[in-house]
């Protein structure tokens, strides 16, 4: 049989992504874009059977994308969020794709964990006054966790291993999800968001959830802690909540543009935290994930099911055209 066609998006360099994928062996024909623009990735996608993706949000599938790949069979996605890509159209043109939840749960919920005790212990700020030779001890006014208010907003595997961490410190948990539960743990949004001490937004990307939290909402004296997409938080709102004094802190891995841009005022707000995204990166995480996609492109090269699949297409793949004898 022929190789499969897999053409590789994540931005890795070339040896790297050839080593990860050897396993595969001569059952399918690894091809990288020529660069890393959206004209390389059409150029590219004429002859793709299968896509690894690009966690970046860089190379994405749009509907002129998926017109451009008519041999496409499968997109494997190798994060959880799958933004940027159309999934209604690649659904309507059969084509699975498929991400991977659950193996970051444990990093990012660990990250939230501790971005939250930052901010409510004043760690930051303590810091730097005594690195500049101060000694705040009456003047930093920390909080304890233990019996305070934490609205999760989210409630995949991510969302349920923070409100076990939470819990585990003596928190008050309640959370929220699109679809609501017969779960004393679910609350309304709008009640969540007004009455918890802390507010930690770890729910996925979309249309429906984009823009979904104004932070002027929040108790006043909460803390902010976003580990999901930028786009979930209105961020002009969340400036102007931390500059009036609305918020008494937040702690952002992920913002409306990436990297932050210089000049973006978060730089230069007091008590916020900024990290470069990397809640879920650590190597434990990482291995997790790329057993996950191997598992699923061995799956599909094998003929077997694939796992995760999130826009409602077939979870068995096929090949979406006819071989020639000379083929």
């Amino acid at each position: 049989m022929r190789p499969w066609d897999l053409l590789a998006l994540p931005p890795l360099p070339e040896e790297l992504m050839r080593s990860l994928l050897a396993p595969l062996g001569d059952r399918v024909r690894v091809r990288l874009p020529a660069s890393r623009d959206r004209d390389a990735l059409l150029a590219a996608l004429p002859e793709a059977e299968i896509v690894l993706g690009d966690w970046t949000g860089t190379l994405v599938l749009d509907a002129a994308a998926v017109r451009a790949a008519p041999r496409l069979a499968f997109v494997q996605q190798p994060s959880v969020g799958v933004d940027g890509h159309d999934l209604a159209a690649l659904a309507a043109a059969g084509v699975p794709v498929a991400n991977t939840p659950g193996v970051s749960a444990a990093a990012v919920s660990e990250w939230c964990l501790a971005a939250t005790l930052s901010l409510a212990r004043k760690l930051g700020a303590g810091d730097a006054a005594v690195r500049a030779g101060e000694w705040p001890q009456q003047g930093l006014r920390p909080m304890e966790l233990r019996g305070k208010r934490v609205g999760v907003i989210g409630y995949g595997p991510i969302g349920a291993t923070c409100a076990a961490m939470f819990r585990a410190l003596g928190c008050q948990v309640t959370y929220w999800t699109r679809t609501p539960r017969a779960d004393p743990g679910f609350e309304d949004l709008d009640a969540l968001v007004s009455g918890s001490d802390v507010v930690v937004v770890v729910i996925a990307l979309s249309d429906e959830t984009r823009g979904l939290l104004d932070p002027r909402r929040m108790k006043r004296g909460a803390l902010l802690v976003n580990a999901a997409r930028g786009g979930v938080v209105d961020q002009q709102a969340l400036v102007a909540a931390l500059r009036e004094g609305h918020l008494g802190g937040a702690a952002l891995d992920v913002f409306d543009v990436e990297p932050l841009p210089p000049g973006d005022p978060l730089r230069d707000l007091p008590n916020v935290l900024l990290s470069p995204h990397v809640a879920g990166v650590t190597p434990e995480a990482s291995g997790r994930l790329v057993a996950a996609v191997m598992e699923n492109l061995t799956a599909v090269v094998e003929g077997r099911e694939v796992a995760h699949v999130v826009n409602g297409a077939p979870s068995v793949i096929s090949r979406n055209f006819t071989e020639s004898p000379a083929e």
